[in-house]
């Protein structure tokens, strides 16, 4: 008796436990379709501005065209579409915003913002890292790791 007793418990625990699983998972598909609804178009019209954000702070970082020394969130928070691609096009001196020098100043700044929390030595070691792998790298590979970069980043700046 005591060992069916037993078996209908672990039973019925396994039942609730189980249905519980399947109720935090269903809140969560759910929860998932409302983030994307919510925050997708938001995300999705963010990324160019933060490509560009990228490109022109890694290139003043290199070139100091502009002698304001921007934090890239201020940037990308505050700062002006149209002012922003003038100041891009400017630094890059007649190169196109599609040119493997923009590729490699966007690949410069998006890292530069993933290590901003660090300290300034391992931030310089892990941007030393960085310069070396974007010499070693195709274009391919450059676009793939900068527009990975780029989208997990504009995370960061969504309102």
């Amino acid at each position: 008796m005591v060992f069916r007793s037993l078996i209908t418990f672990i039973s019925c625990s396994a039942l609730l436990f189980a249905s519980n699983g399947y109720a935090q998972s269903e809140m969560s598909e759910e929860h998932k379709a409302w983030l994307m609804k919510e925050f997708a178009p938001k995300h999705q019209a963010l990324i160019p501005k933060v490509a560009v954000a990228d490109m022109f702070f890694g290139c003043n970082l290199k070139r100091k065209i502009d002698p304001v020394p921007y934090q890239l969130g201020q940037i990308i928070e505050q700062m002006d579409k149209g002012l922003l691609a003038e100041k891009l096009s400017t630094c890059l001196k007649g190169e196109n915003a599609q040119s493997d020098t923009a590729l490699n100043f966007g690949l410069v700044g998006c890292f530069h913002d993933q290590f901003a929390k660090l300290s300034e030595a391992d931030r310089e070691k892990r941007m030393a890292l960085v310069e070396n792998a974007i010499s070693r790298l195709s274009r391919e590979q450059r676009q793939k790791s900068f527009t990975k970069c780029v989208t997990e980043q504009a995370i960061k700046y969504i309102k």
